[in-house]
């Protein structure tokens, strides 16, 4: 497929697209926080892919090559916009396990609490930190992809993924301690899944 679009094949950059675009765009919005940078530099990744597909490398993954690209725009755009995170809950977390909320209206503010904790717990994170937990849980990369992207050894990544989802479980326990909300944090993947 990229072959066919490094020749001008319309179809093949639109699949190109359509493979990547939803993941993508979740991890730059997540990563930004912001709906309008997200699309903005999904946009110009794409632009700039499409534009230069006659140097892809086809040893390497074509998603790390589209995320690095992007990676780099966002850091650009970082000069310009603080980041403020957009959440939906990264590994889990929810409020005092109850299976059905009492109402419409608790369900609703519960998950305000859950999305302004982990937003102000992500903020409070290293960026690298904060990108291999997104990567890794949101993403669903495997440690290898994530150290290939970040040029980072895998053990490395292992142990900020460790740190960086023990900082966000404490600062959501604290979150939920000062506004007094029960919660569980669901950050503990087996050993298995970290290894893969």
């Amino acid at each position: 497929m990229i072959e066919r679009a490094a020749a001008g094949d319309r179809a093949a950059a639109e699949g190109l697209i359509r493979a990547h675009q939803a993941s993508l765009y979740a991890y730059m919005l997540r990563l930004s926080g912001r709906p309008e940078v997200a699309e903005d530099i999904v946009q110009d990744a794409f632009v700039r892919v499409l534009s230069n597909l006659s140097r892809f490398d086809p040893r390497f993954r074509f998603s790390t090559w589209l995320f690095t690209i992007a990676k780099r725009l966002y850091v650009n755009a970082c000069q310009k916009f603080r980041p403020v995170f957009d959440s939906e809950v990264v590994g889990g977390w929810r409020s005092d396990g109850d299976d059905e909320p009492a109402s419409p209206v608790v369900a609703n503010e519960e998950r305000a609490q859950a999305r302004v904790a982990l937003d102000e717990a992500l903020a409070q994170l290293s960026e690298e930190q904060r990108q291999i937990i997104l990567l890794f849980h949101q993403q669903s990369w495997p440690i290898t992809q994530i150290a290939d992207y970040m040029h980072m050894p895998e053990g490395t990544i292992k142990s900020h993924l460790h740190r960086g989802r023990r900082k966000l479980r404490r600062l959501m326990e604290r979150y939920a301690r000062k506004h007094e909300i029960q919660v569980e944090v669901g950050l503990n993947p087996s050993s298995e899944e970290v290894d893969r």
